[in-house]
């Protein structure tokens, strides 16, 4: 893919964004409109810009040049992470590190980035506050149980902290309804399908469909269980080395939470979920592995349905996933 490419590596911070390419070296330009239309101008047609997933700030940025027809590939950034330690490399600046990424995109196959429409972005963009918030009831709870314990000492912050859940629980409640709202205008036929699947929760359903943009971004099971992050890594070298089996955790890491907080559910209501819980535990493993084990297994299914178009069964379930 990146053959007869020029390659440019993008390292983007709050006010600036350093760029690298074999041909022209290093440039910094403002991280703004402006300076994105000056880096837009310097671009060849067979340009291919490649950079890391740094939240708000890559973004902006990946989305304004794909809006310009210009090929963009987002990165995790523990990939290029371990990039840089395998090179050994001693410096470490912005300078260096759009270099680096630069030198990443032109050594391994890169995904393209595919750009969010108004709708993804705003559910992405209710995920992030909705888990903000649910962090700060569940501190707010934590404070009110402490009052109680303490015999509530003062009355004025217990009534604070009563009222500043009762506002929590209110805006949860608001965005949880706006997503569903959304989530139904393009989904809706997804969204029934997912919440067919023993253990699968609304939220989990809702993210997957949005992150996956319904299942398109994803050719195979394996594709999707790799961009998740929760498929095995083997540490094995020689006669000597055997470490133990881990996931990679190179990949969505809030999809993966979602998930494993699932197969709790999953172990109890689902069959084939249940069976591979029951097969692990009993070799003796961990129950933190056989429940990682039934997180891949419900992703596996929840593809398997999205792309057949047909509610769970047990048995088609089983023969695809």
């Amino acid at each position: 893919m990146t053959k007869d490419r020029k390659i440019y590596g993008i390292d983007i911070s709050k006010n600036v964004f350093d760029v690298y390419c074999v041909a022209t070296g290093h440039t910094q330009l403002k991280n703004d409109e402006k300076g994105f239309k000056s880096f837009l101008k310097t671009l060849p047609k067979t340009a291919l810009v490649v950079m890391e997933a740094t939240g708000y700030y890559h973004y902006r940025f990946a989305q304004f040049l794909h809006k310009h027809d210009v090929t963009v590939s987002v990165v995790n950034p523990l990939s290029v992470k371990r990039f840089i330690q395998m090179k050994l490399a001693k410096v470490k600046t912005d300078k260096s590190d759009a270099k680096a990424i630069c030198e990443y995109g032109t050594m391994n196959e890169l995904p393209i980035y595919n750009a969010y429409t108004e709708v993804q972005a705003e559910c992405l963009q209710l995920f992030r506050l909705l888990d903000n918030y649910i962090k700060q009831r569940t501190a707010t709870k934590n404070k009110l149980h402490g009052e109680d314990v303490l015999g509530i000492p003062s009355r004025m912050v217990y009534s604070s902290l009563k009222r500043q859940l009762k506002h929590l629980d209110k805006e949860i409640v608001m965005l949880e309804k706006r997503l569903l709202e959304l989530v139904k205008q393009d989904q809706q036929q997804q969204l029934t399908l997912l919440k067919s699947i023993p253990g699968m929760g609304v939220k989990t359903a809702l993210f997957l469909i949005v992150i996956t943009d319904g299942f398109k971004k994803f050719e195979t099971a394996a594709q999707l269980c790799s961009y998740v992050g929760i498929t095995p890594t083997i540490r094995a070298s020689g006669s000597s080395v055997r470490g133990r089996s881990r996931i990679s955790k190179v990949g969505n890491k809030k999809l993966r939470n979602l998930l494993f907080l699932c197969a709790f559910s999953a172990c109890k209501h689902n069959r084939a979920c249940r069976e591979i819980y029951d097969r692990i535990v009993a070799k003796g493993k961990s129950k933190k592995l056989a429940l990682i084990a039934v997180s891949n297994k419900l992703l596996k299914q929840a593809f398997a349905i999205a792309k057949s178009g047909l509610p769970y069964d047990e048995n088609f379930v089983s023969r695809l996933a």
